[in-house]
């Protein structure tokens, strides 16, 4: 006890000597900007994103291609794994404030041989126990465990993040799934047009009434109408697919899509800024990584401190088997030391360099991270209004077009105009239609954008 009193006094002098060190008191809102109360993009009142945000779309086929793509999907798997790995990764990390204890048994066959006495062979049984155990007396070792910690949790907020991107990914190829369809059949509906009108020319042409110029024309615009409904078609067994895949399933090119798509959630749910800094994973992740690089600052520097170390080993030896139980044949030994490092060539102080620059990376990281999830929902935001904007100019368009379409037809017929401006209006409403559409999938995938920015959950 004299010797470890002294030991430990020693040990508090070294402290003194060496300084305090403290880890840096971090806190989710030093992003390196001001956070602003709302958001610039919009002016209504905030309501929070919704946890389930797939079922606020009312598509049961699309809830359902979603639980099988989180339950299927091998690249969220591996995530899965990387988390388990990290959890071991911590324990191992953590093992050293716990005594190491190991058993070692052996059997030796021995042979001595004495001139003028013949030789003895015998065997020897070992049974030997042994003890090491840090005393971590500074917190050394907690810090690397407690970064271990975060860094774990880090990963828990990768595998969380993994599973929303996941979830947006499906409900984005699945609304573009549908746009395809839907591009199809518009693309479907334009070659009937076509033949309509090759028709319509052929007729005319044969009763001398237009030229064959006519007719040629209208026969290339039915061949650029059917090359148009191909790559439509095409597109659809791509992204059918693609789809499959991110479902772990073969890719057969066997799902089905929906009929129409749905008009996006009411309401424009964003929650308020200073919430995105707790809510999104990557956010999450990205500070407990901040966290764990100071704890690893902190280790780092301890390692100057002396070390006290406690040993102790112990079993017994014998020719005979059945000895080695007895106890007046255990030998054993205790001896506690203590460590100073003096002088390690630059390694200990090299290594405090490393964890500090580390740290100071992930802190520049996680600003970076947290201003770009800022302009994320910004964007995502504003990208709502002109959107819908475009829409509403699109759907009018429509209208216009599927007018002048029918005038036009009409015209024709009567010598009032040229084939060039009939088959220009056929293209018009062609355009106007296949960009309405876009639009309306735009919205939607603008929405999912938005629920991925603002970090909800699945």
């Amino acid at each position: 006890m004299p010797q470890l009193l002294a030991l430990t006094l020693l040990s508090i002098v070294l402290v003194c000597v060496g300084g305090c060190w403290t880890i840096p008191q971090r806190h989710v809102s030093d992003v390196g900007a001001a956070i602003p109360a709302e958001w610039g993009a919009n002016r209504e009142i905030s309501r929070p994103a919704p946890q389930h945000w797939v079922e606020t779309f009312d598509d049961p086929n699309l809830s359902a291609l979603v639980q099988s793509a989180l339950a299927n999907n091998y690249d969220l798997k591996a995530a899965a794994t990387r988390l388990d790995a990290a959890i071991a990764q911590a324990r191992i990390d953590g093992s050293g404030l716990f005594p190491q204890i190991f058993f070692t048994s052996d059997h030796q066959q021995v042979q001595v041989r004495e001139a003028g006495f013949g030789s003895a062979r015998f065997g020897v049984f070992d049974a030997i126990f042994s003890l090491s155990w840090e005393l971590d007396v500074w917190g050394r070792i907690r810090d690397v465990r407690q970064a271990a910690l975060l860094e774990a949790g880090a990963v828990a907020s990768d595998l969380n993040g993994a599973r929303l991107s996941l979830a947006a990914r499906i409900a984005q190829s699945y609304f573009e799934l549908t746009e395809a369809r839907l591009q199809s059949e518009v693309a479907e509906q334009s070659v009937k047009d076509r033949r309509t009108i090759v028709q319509l020319v052929r007729g005319r042409f044969a009763r001398g009434i237009t030229n064959a110029l006519d007719l040629r024309l209208a026969l290339t615009d039915l061949a650029t109408a059917e090359a148009e409904l191909s790559e439509a078609r095409n597109q659809i067994q791509l992204i059918n697919r693609r789809l499959e895949v991110l479902l772990g399933r073969y890719p057969a090119g066997r799902l089905t899509e929906a009929s129409t798509l749905p008009e996006p959630p009411s309401g424009l749910p964003s929650g308020l800024p200073s919430e995105l800094l707790e809510r999104r994973p990557d956010l999450v992740a990205a500070f407990d990584r901040l966290v764990a690089a100071d704890s690893r600052v902190q280790s780092a520097k301890k390692l100057l401190l002396p070390r006290i170390v406690l040993t102790a080993a112990g079993g017994t030896r014998s020719t005979a088997l059945t000895d080695l139980v007895d106890p007046r044949a255990l030998a054993w030994n205790v001896v506690i030391g203590m460590m100073q490092p003096l002088f390690t060539g630059g390694r200990i102080r090299g290594e405090i360099q490393l964890n500090e620059a580390r740290a100071e990376e992930a802190l520049n990281l996680y600003k970076s991270t947290a201003l770009n999830a800022f302009r994320e929902v910004e964007q995502v935001l504003a990208a709502d209004e002109w959107l819908r904007e475009q829409e509403k100019a699109l759907r009018q368009a429509v209208e216009q077009t599927e007018a002048s379409r029918k005038l036009a037809v009409y015209s024709y017929q009567l010598g009032m105009i040229e084939i060039l401006t009939l088959l220009d209006s056929y293209r018009s409403t062609l355009n106007a239609q296949s960009a309405h559409i876009s639009v309306k999938r735009q919205l939607l995938n603008n929405r999912i954008n938005l629920f991925l920015a603002l970090g909800g959950g699945v």
